[in-house]
């Protein structure tokens, strides 16, 4: 009873302490990505594409390869029937008939051939859908990770303002007790003691949102007890920015997947024009057909003038007895269809048009896309320096302050004007921070430089 009991005891605490340590895990932004590609629905729609253009691809090879078909059936013929003496009687006949037939493509104008080329460029393109799908998803969880840190960061900032006012409002406490200030001076300090509490609030708030935001996509059931990883990123020159924006495109045209996406479009496209033009070659068909009978009623002979009833042969006697063969080509020369072909070759056409419009698009869109985040990293960075600046001078502002308030060359309204003013450059700073380091992914995502990497 005792071992029981200590064995027990002793799951209950492995429990205890693996449970506990489950709920202490943070996430990297590295384990966030990865854990987003595995389990994130639109990419495993993306999975189920690809795979059914893998199907597809499977279908136009099959093409090339013969049909054959095999057939059976019995059949009874009951009612008046004429019998093998002549005299129609009512009789009961049983009849088995068995086939197989066979078909392959000679030739088809190489529809199949072009309709086999298409089928792997449509594999390929669907692959480079997953990887777009695959490269979007990872920004998302780039950009709800750093949401997260931006409002960790803000919630100590808002903390760590309360603390201080908590300790100006015991400094003011102790200043109208010795009747150095006015009461109201107090009640101001107060007022803004609640006003922090107040903002704590929205700042715990709004970093549970955030985290539920990147939980959710992540899909985790239990989001409740997600938490991520405090990271550091360095904010010094970025390596992509020793580049020119041209030199950043020319690097992207060749690495982007919706470049990729585009081109391989097109190419379906192009070979799509030539399979509705090889619809205006004739076809040639083979065909091979093997057919047997078995009959299982007596039938009629003649022997010495007279007609003698005969038992018909054993089942698999007859079945390789009365076979059959047949066999051929067939020609089929299009002439006219209602402009079917001409009208398909001529939609085909389009769509080729269409799709190097598409492509021009893509290779502008990225072009502007690149040279909008080239110059959004420029500005973000400036952004930031100045903000660093300001906060640095309200800081410095918020200290004379209290000093002039601590020998009563200002009021407490001035000093929670100087407070806040300090607090906001904080925040600002903060924003300008974690907008930077956004932007600067995005332009080494462009690069190809990993968006995991710091």
């Amino acid at each position: 009873m005792k071992t029981n009991f200590r064995t027990a005891l002793l799951l209950i605490l492995l429990f205890s302490a693996l449970t506990s340590k489950a709920q202490e895990k943070k996430w990297t932004l590295e384990e966030c990505v990865n854990y987003a590609l595995q389990h994130n629905i639109s990419i495993r729609e993306a999975e189920l594409d690809a795979q059914l253009a893998e199907v597809n691809k499977s279908d136009a090879y099959g093409n090339f390869l013969p049909n054959v078909n095999a057939n059976a059936s019995h059949f009874w013929n009951i009612g008046l029937t004429q019998s093998i003496t002549g005299i129609l009687e009512q009789q009961t006949t049983q009849f088995t008939n068995a086939g197989l037939s066979a078909g392959v493509d000679l030739y088809k104008g190489l529809q199949n051939q072009k309709q086999y080329r298409r089928q792997k460029m449509a594999l390929v393109a669907s692959q480079y859908q997953l990887v777009k799908m695959q490269e979007d998803v990872s920004l998302n969880v780039a950009n709800a990770f750093l949401e997260v840190l931006f409002n960790k960061e803000n919630l100590k900032v808002q903390k760590e303002q309360l603390q201080v006012d908590l300790d100006q409002a015991e400094r003011t406490e102790d200043l109208v007790d010795g009747g150095m200030v006015p009461r109201g001076d107090l009640l101001d300090i107060q007022a803004t003691v609640a006003a922090d509490r107040q903002k704590v609030i929205q700042s715990e708030n709004q970093l549970l949102i955030s985290k539920l935001s990147l939980a959710q996509l992540l899909q985790l059931e239990e989001f409740w007890k997600f938490d991520i990883a405090d990271e550091e990123y360095d904010l010094g020159e970025p390596e992509v920015m020793l580049n020119t924006p041209m030199e950043v495109y020319n690097k992207a045209r060749d690495l982007r997947t919706e470049i990729k996406i585009a081109k391989a479009n097109l190419e379906i496209a192009e070979q799509d024009v030539k399979i509705a033009r090889a619809a205006y070659q004739p076809t040639l068909t083979g065909f091979y057909n093997l057919n047997t009978r078995v009959t299982y009623a007596d039938y009629s002979s003649f022997e010495n003038g007279q007609v003698v009833s005969i038992t018909p042969p054993p089942f698999w006697n007859q079945f390789w007895d009365n076979k059959g063969h047949s066999f051929g080509f067939q020609l089929n020369i299009p002439i006219f269809n209602g402009f079917a072909t001409r009208n398909n070759l001529r939609k085909s056409k389009i769509a080729l048009e269409r799709s190097k419009i598409a492509y021009e698009r893509q290779e502008l869109d990225l072009q502007r896309n690149v040279y909008t985040a080239y110059t959004d990293v420029q500005g973000a960075q400036k952004a930031y320096e100045a903000a660093v600046s300001a906060a640095e001078a309200r800081s410095q502002a918020l200290e004379y302050a209290k000093e002039r308030y601590e020998v009563g060359l200002i009021n407490i309204f001035d000093l929670n004007q100087a407070q806040t003013l300090s607090v906001n450059a904080q925040s600002e700073v903060l924003r300008a921070k974690y907008d930077y380091i956004f932007k600067i992914k995005i332009l080494d995502f462009y690069f190809g430089i990993p968006i995991t990497q710091n």
